[in-house]
């Protein structure tokens, strides 16, 4: 799944901003950065994993990392209202996909926080069908790998969209 959505944000990642929402392991960030992102804030509300991905990052000598011990809904409330993402990864653990908070991130992305031409990755359990603003979100690319669905966003307001 991840050559695959770096194959469709080609593109869309040299130089980025990009936000990883719910890191976890940051191997989607890591994967942008290792790419050319010009930097990844870093998401992760469980102190020992984010210690671990900052422990990481410094190993690595990875420039342009940001990495915040916080809920991911928590985070989106206190955006900097300078701050745009031009790329955003929504890859939550399956429970909070199914519990709405997928649906709620989507929500606050499309109030503020993206650059003109973001794109959201989103990820969830293929039982769990996410629930976004259909006036608010433009479907590029779709797939679904064993019990995983996932999606490849950009805002609706966004005309002219070429899809790869």
């Amino acid at each position: 799944m991840r050559e695959t959505l770096f194959n469709w944000l080609r593109d869309h990642i040299d130089g980025a901003s990009c936000l990883d929402l719910y890191a976890g392991s940051g191997a989607l960030g890591l994967e942008a950065l290792s790419r050319g992102a010009a930097s990844v804030v870093f998401v992760e509300q469980q102190r020992a994993v984010a210690d671990s991905l900052r422990k990481l990052l410094q190993e690595w000598g990875a420039s342009g990392a940001q990495v915040l011990c916080q809920q991911a809904r928590e985070y989106l409330l206190r955006l900097p209202g300078d701050r745009r993402f031009d790329v955003v990864f929504l890859d939550p653990p399956f429970a909070a996909s199914s519990s709405g908070e997928l649906s709620s991130a989507l929500t606050a992305l499309a109030s503020g926080g993206l650059a003109p031409a973001a794109r959201i990755y989103v990820e969830h359990s293929k039982s769990d069908p996410i629930l976004w603003s259909e006036g608010a979100w433009q479907q590029l690319r779709t797939g679904t790998a064993g019990e995983v669905r996932y999606h490849l966003l950009a805002a609706a307001s966004e005309r002219g969209v070429v899809t790869t």
